[in-house]
């Protein structure tokens, strides 16, 4: 019973770790991606997968020695200090708003293009609900997602195929430009460090995370390196830079309802995992007293956050309402790639006993993160360093009049 036990540990961390990676960033990153290096795209990915990579060493190490909730925020807090903290807080509060409306978005455009707009902001609306009523998703319901996707894109991959060789040769990208394109892919790896977050759910978590995520990470990788170079072979650089809805463009018009609900799918598990991961960051954040007191405030009738919930889901309605999907895509992964070198900063920081990765591990992954942090469009790492200023400052303030 003991070993039956053990074993399902690791297939239920594998599940949700697959369900939180192979979601909505598989449906629309390429596009940004590929305006960005070119016929390239596949270097851009295979650089993106290396940073994810080692973001995840990190922070699976992190969270075996911190077993609480808050990811990067609590381990810097514990292992740097509280500004640290807070700084990552902050950058994955706002990164995975930007996400959330990023993965709305998508939903709309695969499901009623002509009114994207509307029924991203209907998703947002009906999974917040959701979420502050109390349901939550299990590994079972994420096994069906993430097993109706797979087929989903597989299909799509096979109708796909016949048409390779439409597309035109086009120049490849240069040197900054694949690298932007990696920090824009970044994103469809933004669900994967979910899994080190299941350290006080599982047995013996040096063992079953690190092959856990080792399995998802490797069927991710291969199923985007399919996915982009289907993408790249059928429609060009030019087609699918400008493309909203790449697969469905690349299996062609008759398969397009059929990639609308698998994209809808994975867009519905991938933002319903994204709303959680926010509000309890927010209720964690405001219960050390570095986030405004209403957003800790538990619903008794459920146990939810949810004026935590409410909020962060009028935040990311804001940005369905005012920005692109594009520039959506590059706020998310500008803010989470800072988030991430905090947690290589605090990897870095652990004590000898806490440590079972190399330490050059986290001191690449902050390099890279930072290289790819540097590599985004101007617009978006202005936006992420005016964010971090207003956070800052908001909270200097506070500490002041509590004072």
């Amino acid at each position: 019973m003991q070993q039956l036990v053990r074993r399902l540990g690791v297939v239920r961390a594998t599940t949700v770790g697959l369900a939180a990676m192979v979601g909505a960033g598989v449906f629309v990153v390429w596009g940004p991606a590929a305006d960005a290096a070119g016929s390239l795209l596949l270097v851009s990915l295979g650089i993106a997968a290396l940073v994810a990579a080692l973001n995840a060493l990190s922070t699976t190490q992190l969270a075996v020695a911190h077993p609480v909730a808050g990811g990067a925020y609590a381990y810097g807090r514990a292992v740097v200090g509280p500004r640290t903290g807070f700084t990552a807080g902050w950058l994955f509060l706002w990164g995975k708003t930007a996400s959330a409306a990023a993965i709305a978005l998508t939903a709309g455009q695969y499901l009623w293009p002509e009114a994207a707009r509307i029924v991203a902001v209907a998703v947002v609306v009906v999974l917040a609900i959701v979420n502050a009523s109390g349901i939550r998703s299990t590994a079972t319901v994420g096994a069906v997602v993430v097993s109706i996707v797979l087929v989903g894109i597989a299909a799509a991959v096979l109708a796909a195929v016949p048409r390779i060789g439409d597309a035109p040769p086009a120049e490849p990208g240069n040197a900054l430009g694949v690298l932007q394109g990696a920090a824009l892919v970044f994103f469809a790896f933004a669900g994967y460090a979910r899994m080190a977050t299941l350290s006080e759910e599982v047995r013996e978590p040096r063992r079953t995370l690190p092959r856990a995520i080792l399995t998802a990470f490797v069927v991710a990788v291969t199923v985007y390196a399919v996915v982009a170079a289907v993408c790249l072979a059928v429609l060009g650089v030019d087609r699918l830079a400008a493309s909203t809805s790449p697969l469905a463009d690349a299996a062609g018009e008759g398969w397009r309802p059929v990639i609308a609900i698998v994209a809808g799918i994975a867009c519905l598990g991938s933002l319903a995992g994204v709303l959680a991961g926010l509000s309890r960051t927010g209720l964690a954040m405001a219960r050390d007293r570095e986030l405004p007191g209403p957003l800790a405030t538990i619903w008794a009738r459920t146990g939810a956050p949810a004026v935590a919930e409410v909020t962060f889901a009028v935040l990311a309605i804001a940005g369905v309402l005012l920005l692109p999907s594009g520039m959506l895509v590059a706020l998310s992964s500008c803010a989470v790639l800072g988030y991430y070198a905090i947690a290589h900063v605090a990897a870095l920081r652990q004590p000898r006993p806490e440590r079972w990765v190399p330490r050059f591990v986290p001191a690449v992954g902050l390099a890279a993160c930072l290289l790819l942090l540097l590599s985004v469009p101007p617009l978006a790492l202005a936006a992420t360093a005016l964010i971090l200023l207003v956070g800052h400052t908001q909270r200097e303030l506070r500490a002041r009049l509590a004072r």
